[in-house]
C-alpha cells in the first residue's frame, strides 16, 4: 500500500476535488449559453467539472481568449457575468463544478488600443501612470519624449514599414474612448495608423506630425525592430501579447479580483494557471492565489522534460496533465520502430539551416543538434531584444555593492555578461530554474548551471554582437569569466539588490521563452520523423516509455499529485490522441511505412512544381494523411503552412517566401483531389485501423484510469483527428454526442470505434465518479505471464478496478497473439469482477489474456 500523498489543496464539503474535468473552449462561436445547453450530456458522461478557457473580456474575435483586454469583466462576447452564472447554476443543478483557465503572465496589445485601459494609460501618461507598474517595461532601454530623454519610453512596433516610409499614414485626431471606470468619455487627442488608435500625452497635440511623435511616451517603429529593440516582456515572440507583473500585490488584486469574488461566491470551484514558467517567481504566485482562496484546487500549465519534477513546494495539486500524455503515449509507442523510421527518414529531413541531410546512423543525435541549433537561434534571433536586456541587468547587477562597498564582479565587458547570457539561455536543460532571491539556488538548478558555465566558452561562434568583429584571444578568458558571474547571478548568488533580485527572474523568464519556442515551435517543425513523438514536453530523440518506467511514473504522481490533472488532447497538442494513436502504429511497421509513402510520393510526382515543396514538407504532408485521413484542403494546408513557417526554414512567420508557400498548397491540394493519390492513402489508414483502435482504446482506458483527474478536451470521448490550433480549437457538436451516448445507455451495441471510444469514457468516468475511493487508494501494477506478456500493460485501483490495455498490437497479432499468456486476477469485495465493457463476469484467479480480451482490446473491470 502506497504512503498517503500530501494535501495541498484540502477539499471540503462544498469544493469537493474533481474526479474528472472536460474542457470547453469558448468562442464567439461557443459560449457561454452553449456550454450551459451541453450541461446534461457532461453529466451523463460522468465528468464532475467544467474546464472554461479564459474567461475575462479578451480581444474582441479571439477563439482562445488568451489575449485578456479587461480583467474587471467576464466577456461580453461569452455571454458576460450573466450567462456564467447561468452556466453555474445549471451544473450545480447536474452535480457539476466548474473551472476558470486564468492568464496571470500576460495581457493583449489589441487592435484599437483603447481596449486595454491600463496599457492605454501607461502609453498616454509614461512612466508616471498609476499603471506603469503592471506592465514589465524598460524604460532605461529607449530614449524617452524629447523634453524627458532620460525618462525612457515604449517601443510599438506595429509600423508597416520605416517610420519616414509610413508617416503620410499617420493622423492624429480625436476619439471617444470607453474606459471602465468612468464608461464613455469625452473625444480624446488619438493618433491613428490604420485601425491602430494610439493616445496622445496631454498637451502635445497641438504639435506638427513630426515633433509630436517626438514628444511621446512611446515610440512607433517598423515592426521588424521588435527582435532587437522590443524593451516590453511579451508572451515568448508574439509582440501583441504584452507581459503583466503578476508579483506585484496591487496587480495581482487587480488582475485577479473577479475571478476571486466568483470563488468565494461559489461560481467557480478551481483554477488552471497558464504558463506559469512566464511569471517572476511562479510558487509565490501560487503561494497568494492560495491564501486568497483559502486553497482553492489549482493546476499549473507547468512543461516538465525528462525526469524533472514538478517543484514540491509549489501550492497545487499538480500539472495540467502534458507529463501524463508523455508516459501514456510512450508505453504505447514502440521506441525500436521509432529509430528505424528516423533512419529511413532521415535523408528527407533537414534539421537545421543550411544543414546537409540528417545522419542516419544516430537519430538521437541528429535530435539533439536540431533541438540545440534551433534554440541558439531563437536566443541570436526571436529573443535578441530579451538577450540585450539580460545583458543590460547583469552589468548593473554587477555595480550593485550590498557587500560593503565590495566590488569583486565589476569590469565586465558589455558584450561579455550579454553573450555569456546568451549562452546559459540556449543550453539551459530545461524550461527554466526556480531561484527565488534571498533563499538557496535548488540543488537541480546549481548542477544545472554550474555544469554550463564550466563548459568551454565559444567566443569564436557568439549568438550575439562581440566587442570586435573578430574575437581577440582574450575574448575566452573575458567571457569565461563572465559565464561564472552570470551563473551566481541567475541562482541568486551574489546576494540581494534590485538588479540582482531582477535578473535571476529574467534570466528564468528567458529560458523558458528560448525552450518553448526554440524546442516545441522550431526544432519539432524540422525533425519529425514520426510526428506522433513531438508534443509538449517531449524528447523525439528518445521515444517511448518502457512499461515499468510508466508504472513508476503512476507510483510516483500517486504518491506526490494525485490530484492535478492528466491529459490526452488539449487545445495545444500539435496532433489529437487518436491521431497520434494512428501514427503510433507506423512505429510498428517501419518497413511498410516507408514503402507506403514512397509510392504516395511516386504517384503524385506530376503536381510537383519544380523543386518544390520539397522531400521535408512532402513528408509532412504524408504524416498529417495518415494521422488525420479523411481531410478537406483547409485544414490540410492551414495545418502544413503553420508547421513549414513554425520549422524556419524554407519560410517562417517574418519571411515569408510566398513562392514556396503556394507551391506546397498548389501541391497539397492537388494530391487532395487525386484519386491515384487518396486511393491508396485510404487504403493504408484502412488497414492500419484495427491497430490504431486498439491504441485509441489503450490510451483512453489508460488515461482514465491511471493516478490524476483525468482531463478531456471537448469532442475527445470520440475519436478525434485534429490537427495543431487552429485545427483543434474548432466547435464540437456535444448535442449529437450527448444523443449516441443516451442510444447507447438504452441499450444500443456499439457499431464501431467512435461508439466503443463513448461507451468506454462513460464507463470509466462514472466509475470514477462512483467509486473515488478506490482512485484516490493505491496504484498496483499486475504483470501477465507468458510469450505475449509485454503486450498487456494491467493495474488495480484501490482494490476493486482493475484496468487492462493492449500494447504493440501489431507485433502482437504479427507474433501469434496471446497464445499462453495469462493475467492473474486478484480477489475483491464483490467476490467476481465484472467488465464493464461487455458485461462479462470472472472470478478471480490465472485468466488467459485471450479470454479476458476476447471482444475488445481493453478491459475496465469492477469487483
Amino acid at each position: 500500500m502506497t504512503a498517503a500523498a500530501p494535501d495541498r489543496t484540502g477539499p471540503t464539503a462544498d469544493r469537493p476535488r474533481p474526479t474528472a474535468t472536460y474542457r470547453l473552449q469558448l468562442q464567439p462561436g461557443f459560449t457561454l449559453h452553449d456550454a450551459a445547453a451541453a450541461v446534461p450530456h457532461l453529466a451523463a458522461l460522468g465528468v464532475s467539472h467544467l474546464h472554461l478557457s479564459p474567461l475575462l473580456e479578451a480581444a474582441p474575435g479571439s477563439a482562445h481568449g488568451y489575449d485578456t483586454v479587461d480583467h474587471t469583466r467576464i466577456s461580453e462576447q461569452l455571454g458576460g457575468e450573466p450567462a456564467l452564472r447561468t452556466l453555474a447554476e445549471r451544473a450545480r443543478a447536474h452535480g457539476l463544478r466548474l473551472v476558470a483557465d486564468t492568464v496571470p503572465n500576460h495581457m493583449a496589445l489589441p487592435v484599437p488600443e483603447h481596449l486595454n485601459h491600463p496599457l492605454w494609460h501607461v502609453l498616454r501618461e509614461g512612466p508616471d501612470s498609476p499603471y506603469a507598474r503592471w506592465f514589465d517595461i524598460d524604460w532605461t532601454a529607449q530614449t524617452g519624449p524629447a523634453d524627458a530623454p532620460h525618462r525612457g519610453r515604449v517601443l510599438l512596433p506595429l509600423l508597416g514599414d520605416r517610420l519616414g516610409a509610413v508617416l503620410d499614414q499617420l493622423s492624429p485626431g480625436k476619439a471617444a474612448v470607453r474606459h471602465p471606470e468612468t464608461g464613455d468619455a469625452p473625444a480624446e487627442p488619438v493618433l491613428r495608423y490604420h485601425d491602430h488608435v494610439l493616445p496622445l500625452r496631454p498637451g502635445t497635440e497641438h504639435l506638427p506630425l513630426p515633433e509630436l511623435l517626438d514628444h511621446q511616451w512611446y515610440r512607433l517603429a517598423w515592426w521588424r525592430l521588435a527582435r532587437t529593440d522590443l524593451n516590453y516582456r511579451r508572451f515568448f515572440t508574439v509582440n501583441d501579447l504584452i507581459a503583466v507583473r503578476a508579483e506585484d500585490p496591487e496587480v495581482f488584486r487587480a488582475t485577479h479580483g473577479v475571478l476571486l469574488r466568483l470563488y468565494e461566491e461559489g461560481v467557480l470551484d478551481g483554477f488552471r494557471i497558464d504558463h506559469p514558467d512566464g511569471l517572476a517567481d511562479p510558487r509565490g504566485y501560487l503561494r497568494r492565489l492560495a491564501e486568497a482562496t483559502g486553497g482553492a484546487w489549482t493546476v499549473v500549465e507547468k512543461i516538465l522534460t525528462g525526469d524533472e519534477r514538478l517543484p514540491e513546494d509549489w501550492p497545487c495539486a499538480g500539472t495540467t496533465g502534458y507529463d501524463a500524455l508523455l508516459h501514456v503515449d510512450g508505453v504505447l509507442t514502440d521506441p525500436d520502430g521509432v529509430r528505424r523510421i528516423a533512419e529511413d527518414a532521415a535523408g528527407l529531413l533537414t534539421p537545421s539551416p543550411g544543414a546537409p541531410p540528417a545522419d542516419a546512423a544516430d537519430p538521437s543525435a541528429v535530435y539533439r543538434r536540431a533541438a540545440a541549433d534551433a534554440r541558439r537561434e531563437v536566443v541570436r534571433r526571436e529573443l535578441a531584444a530579451e538577450i540585450a536586456r539580460l545583458g543590460r541587468t547583469a552589468a548593473r547587477a554587477c555595480d550593485e555593492t550590498p557587500d560593503a562597498g565590495v566590488a569583486a564582479h565589476r569590469d565586465h565587458p558589455d558584450w561579455a555578461l550579454t553573450e555569456a547570457a546568451a549562452q546559459l539561455v540556449a543550453a539551459h536543460p530545461v524550461y527554466r530554474p526556480y531561484v527565488v532571491p534571498g533563499e538557496p539556488a535548488p540543488g537541480e538548478a546549481a548542477r544545472e548551471l554550474t555544469a554550463l558555465a564550466d563548459a568551454a566558452p565559444a567566443p569564436g561562434a557568439p549568438l550575439t554582437v562581440p566587442a570586435e568583429p573578430v574575437p581577440a584571444p582574450s575574448d575566452a578568458e573575458q567571457l569565461a569569466a563572465a559565464l561564472e558571474t552570470v551563473r551566481d547571478l541567475a541562482l541568486g548568488r551574489l546576494g540581494r539588490g534590485p538588479a540582482r533580485d531582477e535578473f535571476a527572474a529574467r534570466f528564468a523568464q528567458t529560458c523558458s521563452a528560448a525552450a518553448a519556442k526554440g524546442l516545441e515551435d522550431k526544432a519539432f517543425y524540422r525533425w519529425y520523423p514520426l510526428l506522433s513523438v513531438n508534443e509538449v514536453g517531449g524528447d523525439p530523440g528518445h521515444p517511448g516509455t518502457a512499461p515499468d518506467r510508466f508504472h513508476a511514473w503512476c507510483a510516483h504522481v500517486r504518491r506526490h499529485w494525485p490530484a492535478g490533472l492528466t491529459a490526452l488532447s488539449t487545445h495545444d497538442t500539435k496532433r489529437s490522441a487518436d491521431a497520434r494513436a494512428r501514427l503510433a502504429v507506423l512505429a510498428e511497421t517501419p518497413g511498410t511505412w516507408a514503402a507506403a509513402h514512397r509510392a504516395w510520393s511516386r504517384a503524385a510526382a506530376r503536381h510537383r512544381t519544380g523543386p518544390h515543396p520539397g522531400p521535408a514538407a512532402e513528408y509532412l504532408l504524408w504524416q498529417t494523411l495518415a494521422a488525420a485521413w479523411p481531410i478537406d484542403g483547409d485544414r490540410l494546408v492551414g495545418a502544413l503552412l503553420k508547421s513549414v513557417r513554425e520549422a524556419d526554414l524554407q519560410t517562417s512567420w517574418t519571411e515569408p517566401d510566398p513562392g514556396f508557400e503556394e507551391a506546397l498548397e498548389r501541391y497539397a491540394r492537388a494530391v487532395l483531389d487525386d484519386p491515384e493519390v487518396t486511393g491508396p492513402v485510404a487504403a493504408f489508414v484502412e488497414a492500419h485501423a484495427p491497430y490504431a483502435r486498439s491504441n485509441t482504446l489503450a490510451a483512453a482506458l489508460l488515461h482514465l484510469t491511471v493516478p490524476g483527474v483525468p482531463d478531456l478536451y471537448q469532442g475527445s470521448e470520440e475519436p478525434l483527428y485534429t490537427l495543431v490550433d487552429p485545427d483543434n480549437r474548432r466547435p464540437v457538436d456535444l448535442a449529437a454526442m450527448g444523443r449516441r451516448l443516451a442510444a447507447l445507455d438504452a441499450g444500443a451495441a456499439p457499431d464501431g470505434l467512435a461508439a466503443e471510444k463513448l461507451r468506454l469514457t462513460a464507463a470509466a468516468l462514472r466509475l470514477r465518479r462512483d467509486r473515488p475511493g478506490s482512485f484516490a487508494g493505491g496504484y498496483t501494477p499486475l504483470a501477465a505471464r507468458g510469450t505475449a506478456a509485454e503486450h498487456l500493460l494491467a493495474h488495480v485501483r484501490g482494490d476493486d478496478v482493475l484496468a487492462a490495455a493492449t500494447r504493440l498490437p501489431y507485433g502482437l497479432e504479427r507474433d501469434g497473439g496471446w497464445a499462453d499468456t495469462s493475467l492473474e486476477l486478484p480477489g475483491c469485495p464483490a467476490g467476481r469482477w465484472t467488465d464493464l465493457l461487455t458485461g462479462r463476469t470472472f472470478a478471480p484467479g490465472v485468466l488467459p489474456v485471450a479470454e479476458l480480451l476476447e471482444h475488445l482490446p481493453v478491459a475496465l473491470l469492477a469487483g
